[in-house]
């Protein structure tokens, strides 16, 4: 598939109260406080034996399922505030909870990754299969925009939603990991490996363990981790191999749905140079950039007390246009 996306200014504006990258990044998830969102759990059951778990509101309406990103769950911040948008437009949401990642150690050695998309699949084509009249759409944050886009792009034209957006995404995670390896941002990579080396210590206290926890134990970067964890429990022969293979980027050309990228230049995570131009984008991709916003933060606002999360009013806007045209028929792009 050739590529012909477009690639446009987001109208996000920053607020004056949070300047540069890492005070929007950081606000949204160590500050805020999103109005509770009641939720249902449900366990799905996986075919090879796993499971993840799913957090379920709403009782009606079209379908939106949530990606989380590393090391998130329905918990974060974002996620939260994502789902009180959708109720608020009568729709329900689903969160996808990675393996590992709801409150309780999956059942097999294997975890998650950024791009393991068979998950997300059979969670798809589950409610699919128990909604066949109902529109699903999808969002993906960060780790999880990178499995969506994925997905997507292997499924093609048989991809079983109406359409998806996704913030933040790692396009390349080799660059993304190096970019974590440097200046302020090696705060984020401290707090993020400290949360992974807990998780899978927690996931082996009782059960073999088929990597080197205490080499586990050294590494203080992605790329370590990645080399001492994420490879051998995946399949993979070390972190660059599973860079190569799971970052999204060179896979852009193959999504067929309406699909929404939101990325901000200055995002902490990652360097301009990771941002796909144009040419390697799918017609059904629209690229929102805007120079400013940090790493899923995008908030607005003139004080801290009427901030406004941007997400939460482009993401459901994105969506409804999408689920109006697929309710009409028409190849109309928003």
């Amino acid at each position: 598939m050739s590529g012909s996306g477009i690639v446009a200014a987001g109208d996000f504006t920053p607020t004056w109260w949070l300047p540069g990258p890492h005070l929007q990044t950081l606000w949204p998830a160590l500050v805020r406080r999103p109005r509770p969102v009641r939720t249902t759990r449900e366990r799905f059951e996986l075919p090879d034996g796993d499971f993840v778990d799913l957090d379920r509101t709403g009782e009606s309406g079209p379908i939106v399922v949530i990606l989380h990103g590393l090391q998130g769950s329905s918990r974060s911040s974002y996620v939260r505030g994502l789902l009180g948008a959708f109720l608020q437009r009568g729709w329900r949401g689903v969160v996808m909870h990675f393996r590992g990642c709801s409150g309780e150690p999956n059942r097999l050695p294997r975890t998650y990754h950024s791009g393991e998309t068979g998950d997300l699949g059979h969670v798809v084509r589950g409610l699919r299969e128990r909604h066949p009249s109902t529109p699903v759409a999808a969002v993906g944050f960060s780790l999880g925009g990178n499995v969506l886009l994925k997905w997507l792009a292997e499924r093609g034209a048989a991809a079983e939603i109406a359409a998806a957006a996704v913030v933040s995404v790692p396009f390349r995670l080799a660059g993304a990991a190096d970019r974590l390896d440097r200046g302020f941002s090696r705060v984020y990579t401290r707090y993020l490996i400290t949360d992974l080396h807990r998780t899978v210590r927690r996931k082996f206290r009782r059960r073999p363990c088929p990597i080197d926890l205490a080499a586990m134990r050294r590494e203080k970067t992605f790329r370590g981790f990645d080399d001492r964890v994420t490879a051998p429990l995946h399949g993979f022969r070390d972190a660059e191999h599973y860079y190569d293979v799971a970052s999204c980027r060179q896979y852009l050309r193959e999504v067929a749905r309406p699909t929404l990228i939101v990325h901000a230049l200055d995002d902490p995570f990652m360097t301009r140079d990771v941002v796909p131009g144009s040419g390697e984008l799918a017609p059904s991709i629209r690229l929102e950039l805007s120079a400013a916003g940090g790493h899923v933060g995008f908030v607005e606002g003139v004080t801290p007390w009427s901030a406004r999360y941007w997400l939460e009013d482009r993401i459901p806007r994105f969506l409804a246009e999408q689920f109006d045209v697929a309710r009409r028929g028409s190849p109309e792009r928003s």
